[in-house]
Parts: C-alpha cells; sequence; structure tokens
C-alpha cells in the first residue's frame, strides 16, 4: 500500500451521488491509496453514514473523515460512532473535524467553531476513548453534567484536523495525530504551515515526526477532456475564492487586487452558487481569464510523469503525505501508476 497517499471519496459536491462510493472505495483499495477521505456535506454527504460504507466494503485502506465538524453533533454522539467505526474497521477509521464556513453557520443558526473548542473536544474524546468518566466538565466544549461511553474502553484512535490559518495548524501539533492542509498552498505556505505544525508538537513534548501533515494537492492530469480539467481546477479555485478568497489570497501573500476583480466580474456575480458545481462550461473559461497561472500552479497537472514530478515536489517541501484532491481513483490511475514506476 501507498500509505503516502490519499484521494477524495465522492470528490468535490459528490458526482454522481453516495451510491458511487462503494465502487470508488473498493476501487482506491485496489490501486493501493493508505487512505480514502469523506468530506462532509449536509445534503448527501453525512460523514457517519458513508464511512460506515466505506469501511464495510475495504479490508486495508484507512477511511478517515476531513471533515465533519464537532459542533452539529452530541460530543457523546461523536465519540460513540468513532469507536464503532474504530472497532467495526480493526482500527482503520481516522475522525477528521474542521472549522468549517461561518458564514453557513450564521445561516443554519449553528455557533461558530473557536480554536479552543476543537482543542478541548480533542481532549475530550481521547478521555473518553480511554473509558473515563468525566463529571462537570465545564469548558470551550461546553458545559456537562457527565460525559461517559465505557468504562472498559481503551482505545487508541487517531484524531485529524483540517487547518489553514496558524492557530489551527498549531492546534494540530499540539493535540492531533494528522493536520491536513488546504489545496492550492504556494511551496512556500506548505514550508510555513509544516514548521508552524512540526514547532507546535515539540513546543507540546510530543515527537514532531508522530504528527503527519497531508498536502492536499488537486490533481488533474492531461488525459482527462479539457472541460471537465478546467471544472476540477479553475472553477474549484473559484469556489474556494467565493467562500473565503480573502483568508486563501492573504496566506499565499497574492495580490487583493486580482481578488477584488474576480468578485466584481459580471459572470461570477451572475452564478447562484458554487462555480464548480453551479457554472457552465462557457462560464468556466471566462473565469480562467479571471485567475492568474501563479494560483493554479500549486497543483499537479500535465502528463503522468509530469503530475508525479510535481507531488514529490510537494514531499520535498515538507509534505509527510499527500492527497490526490478532486479526482476518482479511475480518473487518477495512470498516474499512481507512474508514481509506482519512479519510486525513490
Amino acid at each position: 500500500m501507498l500509505d503516502e497517499l490519499g484521494y477524495y471519496l465522492l470528490a468535490g459536491a459528490g458526482g454522481e451521488g453516495p451510491a458511487t462510493l462503494m465502487d470508488e472505495a473498493r476501487r482506491g483499495e485496489e490501486l493501493g491509496f493508505g487512505t480514502g477521505f469523506i468530506s462532509e456535506r449536509w445534503n448527501v454527504k453525512e460523514a457517519s453514514s458513508l464511512t460506515g460504507a466505506a469501511l464495510a466494503v475495504t479490508s486495508t485502506m484507512r477511511i478517515a473523515t476531513a471533515a465533519t465538524n464537532h459542533n452539529t453533533r452530541h460530543p457523546l454522539i461523536t465519540g460513540s460512532y468513532a469507536t464503532t467505526m474504530h472497532r467495526l474497521s480493526g482500527g482503520r477509521f481516522t475522525l477528521g473535524i474542521g472549522r468549517g464556513i461561518a458564514a453557513m453557520y450564521d445561516a443554519f443558526g449553528v455557533p461558530a467553531v473557536t480554536t479552543a473548542q476543537m482543542e478541548d473536544f480533542a481532549r475530550v474524546m481521547r478521555r473518553l476513548w480511554h473509558g473515563e468518566v468525566i463529571i462537570g466538565h465545564d469548558g470551550s466544549l461546553g458545559t456537562y453534567p457527565v460525559l461517559f461511553l465505557d468504562r472498559d474502553f481503551d482505545e487508541d484512535i487517531r484524531l485529524a484536523i483540517v487547518a489553514f490559518g496558524p492557530q489551527t495548524l498549531s492546534l494540530g501539533g499540539r493535540e492531533f495525530d494528522d493536520v491536513i492542509l488546504h489545496t492550492y498552498f504556494t511551496p512556500e505556505t506548505l514550508q510555513r504551515a509544516v514548521r508552524t505544525v512540526k514547532d507546535a508538537a515539540e513546543r507540546a513534548g510530543r515527537d514532531p515526526a508522530s504528527v503527519r501533515v497531508w498536502s492536499c494537492f488537486a490533481t488533474v492530469g492531461d488525459h482527462l477532456p479539457e472541460d471537465l480539467r478546467l471544472k476540477k481546477t479553475v472553477a474549484r479555485l473559484a469556489t474556494y475564492l467565493q467562500g473565503y478568497g480573502d483568508l486563501l489570497v492573504t496566506t499565499n501573500g497574492w495580490d487583493p487586487a486580482v481578488l477584488r476583480r474576480f468578485r466584481e466580474d459580471a459572470v461570477v456575480t451572475s452564478i447562484p452558487g458554487g462555480i464548480d458545481h453551479e457554472a457552465s462550461a462557457e462560464q468556466i473559461e471566462h473565469i480562467a481569464t479571471l485567475i492568474p497561472d501563479e494560483w493554479l500552479e500549486p497543483s499537479a497537472t500535465g502528463s503522468a510523469q509530469q503530475c508525479v514530478e510535481r507531488i514529490r515536489q510537494e514531499f520535498d517541501h515538507g509534505a509527510d503525505a499527500l492527497i490526490m484532491h478532486g479526482a476518482t481513483p479511475d480518473e487518477l490511475e495512470p498516474i499512481v501508476a507512474q508514481y509506482r514506476a519512479t519510486d525513490v
């Protein structure tokens, strides 16, 4: 197995729907991916259902949420879910959480997530998974008279966090086993993120090497049709710019004037939802003229060999592992084959 490589099941908005997940999980394991990741969307991508299905049809590949949100379920429900998946799979499950999008929380009346809450959550989960009875918990996670799962539990379940800014990256180094970065991070941003995670782990008295940092890397080979490639690169990045463009631009040190022109463009403002889901091929072609090549550069594109060369550079920049993001196992097959053929 290629433990250092992962991919997303139901990449993007979910493709043809959740029924394709089982085939994608089997296919990913067949290709040798070490981890299949599941991102949660509040439609037909509910994380616990998909996790159970993926674990049931695989036998060696790890399945990880990246991410669900800790604030949408009671902590005992999440702790029980994770323990169930851990035992169901013989230890192949990773519970990954993320901060989520504040605007969405506001719209649905869900309180926004803080760094302190995620830290408290991680510590509470570790205690519950090792059989502890927590009496009178009063912390950032909330106030609970009793938190308890089972005295016989002694479970070492991996915890992951999807991290963007320095506070979350540092938290990942202190408390989590895996830190999953965002797509379209420049090499400089990747290197800075890795340093932040590893330094925080060391300050917390942990072995920095025990915290695995994942580069989430758009991987779109030129064996795919051009319109699909544009959807998986230009449209995907454009959707990120719609949702949290200021954060991505600031993090990478990009020109904010470019983001401003993008947001003011008539085609962009005419699209009622996420560009990767709603825009037509013609609209995406226009949007491609608004995004500089340098913003799309942190990705694996071109021939299978070119994709592999760029992927290996991510490891040179400090990533411990890499998610081939935005493509199905079948779409990634020639790139994985080339990766194996040029093993170093």
